[in-house]
C-alpha cells in the first residue's frame, strides 16, 4: 500500500520570496511530498516505529496511516497523586505493576502529582498509563524526544517488554534512531529515506555490570530512592553495581544468628536504570555467591529477602531461583522485625523469599 503525503506551498509573489527562490533555484513551488510503500496488514504486529529528522513528515504520515489517534501526551489531573490519577477505577495492583514494568519503581514518585515529576518520570508515567488503559491502537508523537537519551533507551525497552505481554498495537513517532534496538519494533518507517521495513524480534542490547564490595559509603546516594526509610544494616557487607563507571545498583547482606543463612536488604536501582531487569540479576548474582561460600565467612549461606514492593515481589515470584516463604500483613514495629512483618513502623504486606539454587 502506497501512502502519499502532499502539503501544497505555492511560492508567494513577494520580493523576498522571489529573491530566495532565485538564489537557491527553487522553481514552481515549495510543496512537501512524501511517498512510502507500507503494507501494515501483511503481518501481525504489536509495536511499530516511525523515525526520521524533524520536517520529514513523521507526524503527517502517522495521521495518514492512523487518523486522529496520534497524540503527544495525555492530560493529567492537576493535584492528584500518580497512584490515584492512573486508571482510578481499576485495581491498584495493576497500576503498581504497570509503574514497575516501565521502570518507575521509586515509590515516593507514585505519591506526587504528574507536574511534580521529572521529565524522565513523566515519560514513564505516560507509558504506565498507556499500559493500564490498553487501547486497541496507541500512536504517540514525539516518543522519547524530550528526555535524556539514556532514560529514553531503557524506558523504551521496558515499555516494549510490558506492552507485548498484552493485546493492542503501539506506534512511536520519534526523531531519535537510538531507540530502535531498545524498543525492538516489528516494523520501522524511516521518513528520511522513505523506506518501510519489517524487522525480526531480537534481544535489546546487553548491559555489563561490574559489582564491587564497598564500605557502605554509597548508601547515601541510593537511600532517597528506597521505598522505606531505614538505617544502615548492622554487620552488613555492602555491594554496588556499576555500569560504565556509574553506580546503578545497591544491596547489603548480613548473616543471621548462628551463621545458617544470610539476609539481603536495601536493594535499590537508580531511577534512570529501572526497567532494564538489572535489579533481579544483581540480586541473583550476589545470592549465588553467598550460596557458594564467596563471602567473608567462607561458608555457603542461603539468602532470605523480604519486600513489600509489589513490583519486586511479583518479579521474584516469577524467578525459578527464588521460593516464596511468607506473606504477612505487618503492623507497627521496630527495626529488625522483618520476619514478623514489622518493617519501618507501618502497616504493610511483607513477602519473604529464599534463594533456592541447587
Amino acid at each position: 500500500m502506497k501512502i502519499e503525503i502532499h502539503h501544497p506551498a505555492p511560492i508567494p509573489a513577494t520580493y523576498r520570496a522571489a529573491r530566495v527562490s532565485s538564489m537557491f533555484n527553487v522553481e514552481g513551488d515549495a510543496d512537501f511530498r512524501l511517498s512510502v510503500d507500507a503494507d501494515l496488514s501483511a503481518r501481525p504486529w504489536q509495536v511499530g516505529l516511525i523515525v526520521g529528522p524533524s520536517g520529514t513528515g513523521k507526524t503527517s504520515l502517522g495521521r495518514k496511516l492512523f487518523g486522529r489517534k496520534i497524540e503527544r501526551a495525555p492530560r493529567w489531573p492537576k493535584d492528584a497523586a500518580l497512584i490515584d490519577a492512573i486508571a482510578p477505577e481499576s485495581e491498584m495492583d495493576g497500576v503498581t505493576a504497570a509503574l514497575a514494568a516501565v521502570g518507575l519503581g521509586t515509590v515516593p514518585s507514585w505519591l506526587r502529582p504528574f507536574h511534580c515529576l521529572s521529565n524522565g518520570e513523566q515519560f514513564r508515567a505516560n507509558l504506565a498509563r498507556l499500559l493500564c488503559e490498553r487501547p486497541k491502537l496507541a500512536v504517540v508523537d514525539e516518543f522519547t524526544s524530550t528526555i535524556d537519551r539514556h532514560v529514553a533507551r531503557i524506558g523504551a525497552a521496558a515499555f516494549a517488554k510490558a506492552w507485548r505481554r498484552g493485546k493492542g498495537q503501539f506506534v512511536g513517532v520519534t526523531c531519535h534512531e537510538d531507540v530502535v534496538p531498545w524498543l525492538q519494533p516489528d516494523w520501522v518507517i524511516d521518513t528520511r529515506s522513505a523506506e518501510f521495513k519489517w524487522r525480526r524480534l531480537r534481544r535489546p542490547p546487553s548491559l555489563t555490570m561490574d559489582i564491587h564490595k564497598t564500605d557502605g559509603s554509597f548508601w547515601s546516594l541510593f537511600e532517597p530512592h528506597h521505598y522505606l526509610k531505614l538505617p544502615r544494616m548492622v554487620a552488613a557487607d555492602y555491594y554496588v553495581g556499576f555500569v560504565d563507571g556509574a553506580p546503578v545498583a545497591h544491596i547489603a547482606f548480613s548473616p543471621r544468628p548462628g551463621l545458617v543463612e544470610a539476609r539481603a536488604c536495601r536493594l535499590v536501582i537508580m531511577p534512570e536504570w529501572q526497567g532494564a531487569g538489572l535489579g533481579i540479576r544483581f540480586l541473583n548474582e550476589l545470592a549465588a555467591l553467598w550460596r557458594r561460600g564467596v563471602n567473608r565467612y567462607g561458608k555457603p549461606l542461603p539468602t532470605l529477602f523480604h519486600t513489600s514492593h509489589p513490583g519486586l515481589a511479583a518479579a521474584l515470584r516469577g524467578q525459578p531461583l527464588w521460593h516464596q516463604t511468607s506473606a504477612v500483613l505487618g503492623s507497627k514495629g521496630t527495626r529488625g522485625a522483618a520476619l514478623k512483618g514489622k518493617i519501618g513502623g507501618h502497616m504493610r504486606a511483607v513477602q519473604g523469599f529464599r534463594y533456592v539454587e541447587e
